[in-house]
């Protein structure tokens, strides 16, 4: 492994905590203690489903590194597939919680497109791993 590669690996690992005080919140909202903050269930749905793809998309990004150091691309490409993940993670994530707030939400506001910037991303760092690992 790559130090650049195992310098991913750690930070990525350090927002781990964040996700993990996301779930606390969550749990909070979902089990009725924090009614004042007065969500609909809309919100509480996006808030959940933000949360889930936080979680899932760091483990794909921790484990897409796994086979960075294997794929036949440039340096400049390889930075560019670490960078995706844990940025798609971001994306897609905040984009549920972003579009999600404001009071008494029942859809999505214009926020929503982070969301779909984030799938994007996620898609280019997919699509460029896999050629990078055919052309091996």
């Amino acid at each position: 492994m790559t130090k650049e590669t195992k310098k991913m690996a750690g930070i990525i690992i350090l927002t781990v905590p964040t996700i993990a005080y996301g779930g606390y919140f969550l749990l909070t909202v979902l089990s009725g203690q924090a009614d004042d903050l007065a969500l609909t269930d809309f919100q509480k749905s996006m808030f959940r489903a933000g949360h889930a793809h936080a979680g899932v998309l760091v483990i794909l990004s921790l484990v897409t590194l796994l086979y960075v150091d294997a794929a036949r691309l440039s340096p400049a490409w390889k930075w560019a597939v670490r960078v995706s993940f844990p940025l798609a993670a971001i994306l897609v994530s905040g984009g549920f919680f972003a579009a999600a707030i404001g009071r008494g939400l029942t859809q999505p506001n214009e926020f929503i497109a982070i969301l779909f910037v984030g799938v994007f991303v996620l898609i280019f760092g997919l699509i460029t791993l896999g050629v990078g690992l055919v052309r091996k």
